[in-house]
């Protein structure tokens, strides 16, 4: 088997597993008890909540654990809105963005909020000059991604902050779901941040939404002690142990992991470039981690079973999209149709080997030249 789906999710590392099985059976308790149990569980929360705060470089009392990036966007974006909506209603966005950060602006859109889109520049990057002008005195919330989750495309997160401090009643939130683990970014002039275990070889289930303490949010989950007020519930202890080991795996020795995964990538740009009917999409600065390309004329899905029967695994789009005609993000940064129609993504990690890039060219061929004669006729 040929795994080339990282960005959807990654393999649970064998030490994140054997974590998450011994904080199972070694803390029973409940969390929020006040008993013995529940104070020795509660420790080791709170053991687990420092590292990872150390790690991303902020504050213990600034992480919320959510189910995933998915919960941590809505709470981060629908909190913000219903919060501080006596403030304004403006919020700014890109069109490169996954759905669980388009969906929950649409439904601010049906409660009379307004939002709007920052244009991006030829490679995909957030245009700074656009962003500074769609900025009003009504302006909320910023949303936009570190990268984006189906060309690769990173952000330039840190001059955004930046500019964004100027305007303390403007937050500034950053999908960090498919970052975190690849490329080191400082949240320092972040507000919000999300992120997911399951990107960086963790278990699936367990993300964190990091909120500045100079803020407050409108929580989604009402009801019962746990591990902050924004965010009720019986803390998922194994998970949150489990977690906190796979953020500090993923994130040692990071620059080697990615001068491994830029070798790897530099490798598929160089064999996809050799087919007429291959147009790459990914611009070249994106992270290598992820290679989207379109194949002119053949469905994408055509492809992806075509090389799933000879056991390669990649994806269309975001795991998580809609199943659309079209690629929302390849369209915007490609203004091409035909390239957003038939796109496919190839996302890879430090763990992918040369040998498998091998048989994924081998079977991509293959599947190619019988493809193309089809359609030709």
């Amino acid at each position: 088997m040929v795994y080339l789906d990282y960005s959807a999710t990654t393999p649970v590392n064998e030490e994140v597993l054997n974590s998450f099985c011994e904080a199972a059976r070694r803390f029973p308790g409940n969390p929020n008890s006040l008993h013995r149990l529940g104070v020795e569980a509660n420790h080791m929360i709170e053991k687990s909540t420092h590292q990872i705060a150390s790690i991303m470089g902020v504050k213990e009392d600034e992480i919320i654990y959510t189910s995933g990036s998915s919960e941590a966007n809505n709470l981060a974006i629908l909190g913000v809105a219903h919060r501080y909506c006596n403030r304004g209603r403006h919020i700014i966005t890109t069109d490169l963005e996954h759905s669980s950060v388009r969906e929950p602006m649409k439904a601010l859109i049906e409660e009379g909020y307004e939002v709007s889109a920052v244009h991006l520049d030829d490679s995909g990057k957030v245009d700074i000059e656009s962003l500074k002008s769609l900025i009003r005195e009504d302006t909320i919330l910023v949303s936009i991604c570190a990268v984006n989750s189906e060309l690769g495309i990173r952000q330039p997160i840190e001059e955004m902050g930046m500019f964004l401090k100027q305007y303390p009643k403007c937050y500034f939130h950053v999908d960090m779901t498919q970052a975190v683990g690849k490329v080191a970014i400082s949240l320092e002039n972040v507000d919000l941040a999300s992120f997911a275990a399951h990107k960086f070889y963790g278990l699936k289930g367990i993300g964190v939404l990091v909120k500045k303490e100079h803020m407050e949010l409108t929580p989604m989950i009402y009801g019962g002690k746990s591990t902050t007020k924004y965010r009720s519930g019986t803390p998922a202890l194994p998970l949150i142990v489990s977690m906190a080991k796979a953020l500090r795996l993923a994130t040692t020795d990071l620059d080697k992991k990615y001068e491994r995964v830029l070798e790897m990538n530099q490798i598929l740009r160089s064999f996809f470039e050799k087919y007429e009917s291959v147009h790459i999409n990914s611009p070249k600065d994106a992270i290598p981690h992820i290679l989207n390309i379109s194949v002119v004329g053949v469905k994408p899905e055509t492809m992806l079973h075509a090389l799933e029967e000879k056991d390669v695994f990649i994806s269309t789009k975001s795991a998580c999209s809609s199943q659309q005609a079209q690629s929302e993000s390849v369209l915007a940064v490609t203004k091409n149709k035909e390239f957003a129609s038939s796109s496919l993504r190839i996302s890879i990690s430090y763990l992918t080997t040369k040998e498998e890039l091998e048989k994924l060219e081998e079977a991509f061929d293959e599947c190619y030249q019988r493809l193309i004669q089809l359609r030709s006729h």
